[in-house]
């Protein structure tokens, strides 16, 4: 979220793949099917495998390119700049920290969040949700709405009604709401038996999937029963890419790793540049501390690090 209020942020937060996977064949096409052997793409191509690692996540349909990714970056900023007030719908992680940047980056505007559950940040447990709540009040144009809608359909502004009636006058609205589960293009494949009903494909404890001998699934895609995060995609990962090594040592019966799902929600939201809060085992916090660990890069060099990427 940093990138809408600070666009420049991108040039390090967007990579290509070709910057970390130097000897990677890169394909740059949408999946359309798969089979015990092959995935076929939008282009018509065939990419054969041995093993295949399915990590196509939640539907995105922004720019393919960094380039222009920078540009939708920098009209958002400019949606912000030219707006006295802001409507945010969606009050999961993407929301809250969306309008903590607004909030600090540009405290005079007025912003308001809808979300349509009982509470912020539902993913976590209820003292995160009172503490992010209350530091948003004490901002001094900052309006949330809980137990409410906002149609999406012909959603264009500049008056918005929510489903219980309240009226609210925007200049400017960025929808957060969570995204569907990217496995449509799975469907009609030998794959669609094993797509839950959130879409999600079902994996074992070594995370392949269910009745698979060489095909897993890691990160939202992974029907694992814990929260949906990316440092949590990193340790499934790990987990298959140990899988596949011991695969191709022993192909026969290896004994695998097996993944651990987390059991206590841990999480970590910004809440602008400086604070943040977070849910520990044993302890929530709110403000410097928590901001300390995220909010100065997001964890951008942290992931750059991880991908040998200065």
């Amino acid at each position: 979220m940093r990138c809408i209020v600070e666009p420049s942020m991108a040039e390090r937060s967007v990579l290509k793949h070709s910057e970390y996977l130097k000897t990677a064949h890169i394909v740059q096409s949408a999946a359309e099917s798969v089979s015990g052997s092959e995935v076929v793409t939008e282009s018509g191509e065939r990419v054969p495998f041995d093993f295949l690692v399915i990590t196509t996540g939640t539907t995105y349909s922004g720019p393919s390119t960094k380039a222009e990714r920078v540009k939708l970056y920098e009209a958002d900023k400019e949606k912000i700049v030219a707006a006295d007030h802001v409507l945010v719908i969606g009050g999961g992680p993407v929301g809250v920290e969306l309008v903590g940047e607004i909030v600090v980056d540009f405290p005079d505007k007025k912003v308001t969040l809808v979300h349509s559950g009982k509470r912020l940040l539902e993913f976590l447990g209820t003292k995160v949700s009172d503490k992010t709540l209350k530091w948003l009040q004490s901002k001094k144009n900052v309006e949330v709405i809980l137990n409410d809608r906002i149609a999406l359909e012909g959603l264009t502004g500049p008056e918005y009604v929510t489903k219980n009636g309240t009226h609210i006058k925007a200049d400017a609205h960025f929808v957060c709401i969570g995204k569907r589960v990217g496995s449509s293009w799975l469907q009609s494949s030998d794959l669609s038996q094993l797509i839950d009903e959130e879409g999600r494909l079902k994996v074992d404890a070594n995370m392949r999937l269910e009745g698979q001998s060489n095909i897993f699934a890691v990160g939202d895609i992974a029907n694992t029963k814990e929260i949906k995060q990316g440092y949590l995609a990193g340790k499934q990962a790990d987990v298959v890419v140990d899988n596949i090594k011991r695969l191709i040592k022993n192909s026969k019966a290896p004994k695998l790793a097996e993944y651990k799902p987390l059991t206590s929600p841990l999480g970590l939201v910004s809440l602008g540049r400086y604070e943040g809060v977070a849910q520990f085992p044993i302890v929530t916090l709110i403000g410097r501390l928590p901001g300390m660990l995220k909010s100065g890069d997001l964890f951008v060099g942290k992931a750059r690090g991880s991908l040998g990427v200065k």
